[in-house]
């Protein structure tokens, strides 16, 4: 799975507060792996090891230690200021950008920060032969479908209807991905990247039906990998047109499955209700999401009619964005996968770049430094030009499985 990494990642701050990103949840199991800095320090020793080391520790070795971290604390002070400069640097341009933009002039080479990040080369941090001992961290625990399953059930009951059979789920989404003007491309190879190309309408971050024992990564689920502060923004925003497409399909049946869809409507009203109750930023959806309420309504995204409907929005936001900024060029799948992970404005920065400056310019000017650290292809393939081949290489790769074929083979 593709997305292990972009959630909160390379969420960025400048997003549009209506439709910020994950996010996606695809440079994600592309993007996310631990920090170099982190690297640099030693996992802390059990409590009876700690012990016995810091029992058995010479007064050579606790100076030999004192020394060499002195060396690494003079190091690391002279990296950090470099690496501070570089990112405001970055911080700046990225302003200048955006004022220019909003004043309608041109864009140039001199806007971006064109030297790559600084790299530490120093010493690494020395390990304490006095160790503090320190007591396990406890894992956040993160929820996974049955938690949202059990969460619509009890806070609005509701149960999601699920597909007899994954081919249904993926015959939904391709009809309403037509219907609402995404183009087969776009959604079997926006699906590949975040899934691998052989995800189900319920593959969830970090969970694996091949590796027994795997845990969840994020909250993020479905085709696109949408996590629960997505459903509630989408909720949130979209809620008048997904409501219409719920009503204009009852309206086509009669009887019993008219009954049950209707009873379906009301309560994606309620959830609707709920997601704009509170205030439109990501930061405010991204605390209901924490909670069972906010679990019950991301169980939508497991709904054959409603499933589909949210994750088309989810790239249909970008591709109209893009559109009301005057930009009229099919967006290919892998650009429209960098709006769809890095925000809105930040990755149509990105998109209108002329093929020239995207050779030259670093891939760090889209991304803050907590989040750019933390991404070792964004880091490895340290251009645009270079970060959209990526992209491009992993959807055509992983478009030759199963999954994507089917899902293409639905269009």
């Amino acid at each position: 799975m593709i997305r292990r990494m972009l959630i909160a990642l390379i969420r960025n701050p400048s997003r549009r507060a209506s439709m910020p990103r994950k996010s996606s949840v695809a440079l994600l199991m592309l993007f996310v792996t631990a920090s170099p800095a982190l690297a640099e320090t030693a996992p802390p020793l059990p409590f009876a090891v700690a012990n016995a080391r810091a029992q058995a520790a010479s007064p050579q070795a606790i100076a030999e230690y004192r020394y060499r971290l002195q060396q690494y604390q003079a190091a690391r002070a002279e990296y950090d200021a470099d690496a501070e400069a570089y990112w405001t640097a970055i911080a700046d341009k990225r302003r200048t950008r955006n004022a220019k933009r909003r004043a309608g002039d041109r864009i140039t080479a001199d806007d971006y920060v064109l030297a790559q990040p600084p790299v530490y080369n120093g010493p690494k941090r020395p390990v304490d032969p006095e160790p503090t001992p320190q007591p396990p961290r406890e894992r956040r625990s993160i929820p996974v479908v049955a938690d949202f399953l059990k969460a619509a059930a009890q806070h609005y009951q509701f149960t999601p209807q699920r597909p007899a059979a994954e081919i249904e789920f993926k015959r939904a989404y391709a009809r309403t991905a037509i219907a609402m003007g995404l183009t087969r491309d776009q959604a079997v190879r926006v699906y590949a990247f975040e899934t691998g190309g052989n995800g189900d309408h319920d593959m969830q971050s970090g969970l694996s039906k091949s590796r027994p024992g795997s845990r969840a990564i994020s909250t993020a689920i479905g085709y696109n990998q949408l996590l629960t502060t997505n459903t509630l923004v989408l909720l949130a925003e979209q809620g008048n047109h997904i409501l219409k497409a719920l009503n204009d399909k009852a309206a086509r049946l009669s009887g019993a499955p008219r009954a049950a869809l209707e009873r379906k409507i009301v309560v994606v009203k309620r959830m609707v209700a709920l997601a704009r109750s509170i205030p439109g930023n990501w930061s405010e959806h991204e605390k209901l999401g924490r909670t069972p309420q906010g679990w019950g309504v991301h169980a939508l995204v497991l709904d054959i009619d409603v499933g589909p409907l949210l994750q088309t929005h989810k790239l249909l936001t970008s591709v109209n964005f893009a559109r009301q900024k005057g930009y009229m060029q099919p967006l290919t799948a892998a650009e429209l996968e960098m709006m769809n992970l890095t925000g809105d404005s930040t990755g149509l920065d990105m998109v209108t770049m002329p093929q020239a400056l995207r050779e030259v310019v670093p891939t760090a000017n889209f991304f803050q430094r907590s989040g750019y650290e933390r991404n070792p292809v964004a880091i490895r393939h340290n251009t645009v030009a270079k970060l959209l081949a990526i992209t491009d290489s992993r959807m055509d790769a992983n478009s030759a499985n199963p999954g994507a074929r089917e899902l293409a083979a639905a269009f």
